[in-house]
């Protein structure tokens, strides 16, 4: 009993390093003084850097189950799991100099952001549905409890309560699916379930109308339409070092759970969620990119240019092939990068009083630090979808898998939309070359920063420009986890 405990827990590891170093960071901060921060950010880093190193130990290994085949490690959760690690870990830099400029830079920013990662590192390795609403709502709760950190703010506790509020319908929603789903298999076990649905098909209306559910739930996490009404207004109601957060890596997690739940739990009602995925993929692209043209405020702009984005990511899961999971794979990470430039220029351009947040900021950008102007073409370039950047290709590869499936009419439909796209972000390109600065101030930037954010923006074009071993390590980690 005891070696098999050992090796239980021989393979949370990683968890349970960045759960302790959470809690050391929450205690560290009560013993320190403000100035002495920096501590805390060492801290956090050396836990994002633990968990990488104890999660590479196992990397490329076979499937290893643990507690009752409940979690799982396989090579989608190591991929995942690093990914996220270096999300969390570039947004720490990014937002260093943002929250001190706000007297945000405490130690509970730093700790519920690890307890929201340890909440996304159980959803990652999730393989039954209770240890899915678990890691789910230990993410969710602290990202309501991090929306609403700047206390003084009222937009951001605004914010926080309506994110709460459709966070835990939304929660209701994925687990009455859930609990309808378990009444028809009489399990939990995502493995269990989809050997009962295929052999031994059970009342399919019960079956149909909790998948409905769980889509929805799932939808709602992703941010996709008709579940995202809460997108615009959290990222911009939340403080920027806080949207960072809530726009990028927590995809990698909701990613994870749908393709667990629909590709591998329900892959045999394949032809029911099929449809659902559908009909979001193509309102999310369509709303996503046409509200966003008449948007002025620059993160309701990044909200709806995610739904637009998430629609691009269903459309990979659409084809159910692994090819197609792959695709989506590829396009989340690539779009996590993205965003995570993005929103660091935002911060970046901030200062302290003055809240970078509509495009007349950007106006003669150019004029005042070229680099930075490059940096932010680069990324509206990839995010647009033009080559050579890495986000052309990762649209190429989501149309090609929809192409592929039989959805070419859809497959039109999606270019034009992207074709709309490249209209609002060619218009920050516009205002940042074309246009006289607004603002005269000098752009007040540490060298770490510069350095990190000069190499995760070249990545969108370099990575572009050779993306094939990206996307062999994708199309390598579905075919590990999906049989």
């Amino acid at each position: 009993m005891n070696s098999f405990i050992q090796s239980d827990l021989s393979l949370i590891l990683p968890e349970i390093f960045v759960l302790s170093m959470a809690m050391i960071v929450l205690m560290t901060d009560l013993f320190i003084k403000p100035s002495m921060r920096w501590i805390i950010f060492a801290l956090s880093q050396f836990a994002l850097l633990g968990g990488a190193y104890l999660t590479g130990q196992h990397f490329n290994h076979e499937t290893e189950f643990a507690f009752s085949n409940m979690f799982v490690r396989d090579g989608l959760a190591d991929l995942l799991k690093m990914m996220s690690y270096l999300g969390t870990s570039l947004i720490f830099f990014y937002s260093r100099s943002y929250m001190k400029d706000r007297n945000l830079y405490r130690g509970e920013y730093f700790s519920l952001v690890l307890f929201a990662l340890l909440g996304m590192m159980i959803m990652i390795s999730s393989h039954n549905m209770l240890l899915v609403y678990m890691g789910l709502e230990l993410l969710s709760l602290c990202l309501y409890s991090l929306t609403a950190l700047d206390r003084d703010n009222q937009k951001a506790t605004e914010s926080a309560i309506k994110y709460f509020v459709l966070g835990a319908l939304a929660s209701g929603l994925l687990l009455y699916g859930m609990s309808m789903i378990y009444g028809a298999t009489s399990s939990l076990d995502l493995n269990v379930i989809s050997i009962a649905l295929l052999n031994h098909p059970t009342d399919h209306a019960i079956l149909v109308l909790g998948l409905v559910f769980v889509v929805a739930g799932l939808a709602f996490k992703l941010g996709a339409v008709p579940f995202q009404m809460w997108v615009p207004d959290v990222y911009e109601g939340s403080p920027s070092s806080i949207a960072i957060l809530i726009s990028s890596v927590p995809k990698l997690a909701a990613f994870a759970i749908t393709v667990r739940i629909l590709g591998d739990g329900l892959q045999s009602m394949m032809v029911d969620w099929k449809q659902m995925i559908l009909i979001m993929a193509v309102l999310s692209i369509g709303i996503g990119n046409v509200i966003a043209i008449a948007q002025t405020n620059i993160k309701r702009m990044y909200a709806y240019s995610t739904i637009s984005h998430i629609g691009f990511t269903l459309f990979g899961f659409m084809s159910g092939t692994l090819n197609g999971y792959a695709s989506s794979l590829f396009y989340v990470v690539s779009y996590m990068f993205m965003t995570l430039v993005s929103f660091a220029v935002l911060m970046m351009m901030s200062r302290k009083n003055f809240e970078c947040e509509t495009l007349e900021d950007f106006k003669g950008l150019n004029k005042r630090n070229p680099w930075y102007a490059f940096l932010m073409l680069i990324t509206m370039l990839s995010m647009a979808g033009i080559p050579p950047t890495i986000g052309f290709y990762a649209k190429f590869m989501v149309l090609q898998a929809a192409f592929d499936a039989g959805f070419a009419s859809f497959v039109v439909y999606a270019v034009m939309m992207a074709l709309v796209g490249m209209f609002y972000y060619m218009r920050i390109v516009k205002l940042m070359y074309f246009d006289e600065p607004k603002l005269k101030n000098k752009l007040d930037v540490s060298i770490d920063m510069q350095w990190i954010l000069s190499a995760n923006a070249l990545a969108l074009l370099i990575i572009g420009l050779m993306p094939h071993s990206f996307m062999d390590a994708t199309a390598q980690a579905i075919a590990l986890s999906l049989h």
